[in-house]
């Protein structure tokens, strides 16, 4: 059993997540991580078995956005702060044992996910060891109600609410007070999710596990980030909120 995760200081060096990447990004120029070090942050997306037969860990819904989001966001994170990004993104699903190494992990399009028991189990063990999870790019009702179905396996017990606004999430580095529906490439909700939520699950000590975008689609404001037609104030309001989630991840 790995060590668990250990809180430090905002632009401090975390080398636990220096190990070999699964599924390496195949798309090139990425944002050089400083030499001998393999980076503090790694951009750590979920595989997961998709509900009702729709896509299996090895291709699915998680891997929407892949590998476009992973590059515009690493680079990002370079410009934007002196977290130094390792240079490519991993896959890792919750039996790999390098779980434990990623203190943040994302995971998309969670409408069309399935967790059995022991995914469960692990994901709960990773979240209170310290990992903090990402959930992004699902609308309505229909969605809510499976992704619901595997969260509350993690956590039967633990209320899902509304992040407030006093939340450090919000104001780790930037002041993120505009609720705004971040859009996907369609520029518009889907199904009738037509109103944004941030939710959030909390531990006993009152630390943020699970940041749930609901109703929003922050991946594809990262993918389309240097594409003409996509909204340049959401690609740059999501980047704020990523920025906040990586560096609350990072020391919390």
């Amino acid at each position: 059993m790995k060590a668990p995760f250990t809180t430090t200081s905002v632009l401090a060096t975390m080398l636990g997540a220096a190990v070999l990447a699964v599924f390496p990004l195949a798309r090139g120029q990425m944002p050089e991580s400083v030499p001998g070090i393999a980076g503090e942050f790694y951009f750590s997306r979920l595989a997961y078995r998709g509900a009702q037969g729709m896509g299996g860990r090895r291709g699915g819904s998680w891997t929407t956005d892949y590998p476009d989001a992973e590059y515009h966001l690493l680079g990002g994170l370079s410009r934007l702060t002196r977290i130094e990004t390792a240079a490519d993104g991993v896959i890792v699903s919750l039996d790999n044992d390098d779980l434990m190494n990623y203190p943040w992990l994302y995971a998309v399009e969670v409408g069309r996910w399935y967790l059995s028991d022991a995914d469960a189990a692990r994901l709960r063990e990773y979240l209170l060891r310290g990992g903090f999870l990402m959930v992004d790019d699902f609308w309505g009702t229909y969605q809510w109600a499976v992704f619901l179905e595997s969260m509350r396996r993690v956590f039967p017990d633990r209320p899902i609410i509304e992040i407030p606004d006093s939340d450090a999430l919000l104001h780790v580095l930037y002041d993120l007070d505009q609720r705004i529906q971040i859009p996907g490439r369609s520029l518009r909700y889907e199904q009738d999710g037509d109103t944004p939520h941030w939710r959030g699950i909390y531990d006993d000590k009152d630390r943020l596990m699970v940041a749930i975008n609901f109703n929003m689609d922050m991946g594809d404001a990262w993918e389309h980030a240097d594409d003409a037609w996509y909204p340049q104030p959401m690609t740059a309001l999501a980047y704020r909120f990523a920025v906040n989630y990586v560096i609350y991840a990072m020391t919390h």
